[in-house]
């Protein structure tokens, strides 16, 4: 039998860290099959997916809680399941820019909460814009649509609110 487990990591920057976690994952006879990796900051952060074989679940987490304690790592293990399939939900790409100011996460987020629209992936990121220098920011997200919600309406509607909010935004589906 086997059973997934997702990990998190979170050490200072330094090479090695991705080499030491996938080290003692393949000596505990387990798999990564999906990861996010980061430098926020000066701070590495690690997400990681992975399928070990059941009799050794336990002996991965011990190991794992050594090797945070050896390298000065804050490492934390959840045992979790196969993501079911999503019946009756439309696969759709988002991408939100505009001048950084605190809160936008917080208002699609808000938004997209409020029409039962479930987020399966984000990432943001803030830079400055090319010739003026500007602080811009930007969300980029894969979303999963009810497929009971009109997509013309939705499209609409969302985009009347990012207008509001002086938010450039950019729907589409993903093929």
């Amino acid at each position: 039998m086997e059973e997934l487990l997702v990990i998190s990591a979170l050490g200072h920057d330094r090479p090695g860290i991705v080499n030491d976690l996938s080290r003692v994952i393949l000596d505990n006879s387990g798999n990564i099959i999906d990861s996010r990796m980061s430098i926020l900051g000066g701070e590495f952060a690690v997400i990681l997916l992975v399928a070990v074989s059941d009799p050794l679940t336990t002996r991965l987490e011990d190991e794992l809680q050594r090797l945070g304690q050896a390298k000065n790592l804050t490492i934390s293990h959840r045992r979790t399941r196969s993501q079911d399939a999503a019946p009756n939900r439309i696969p759709y790409h988002i991408e939100v820019v505009a001048i950084d100011h605190p809160g936008i996460v917080y208002q699609i987020t808000s938004y997209l909460t409020n029409h039962n629209i479930n987020i399966q992936d984000l990432v943001t990121r803030r830079y400055a814009a090319p010739h003026t220098g500007t602080t811009m920011f930007s969300i980029d997200m894969r979303v999963a649509i009810p497929g009971d919600l009109a997509i013309k309406h939705f499209r609409q509607e969302f985009t009347n609110y990012c207008d509001e909010l002086n938010l450039d935004m950019i729907l589409e589906a993903i093929k």
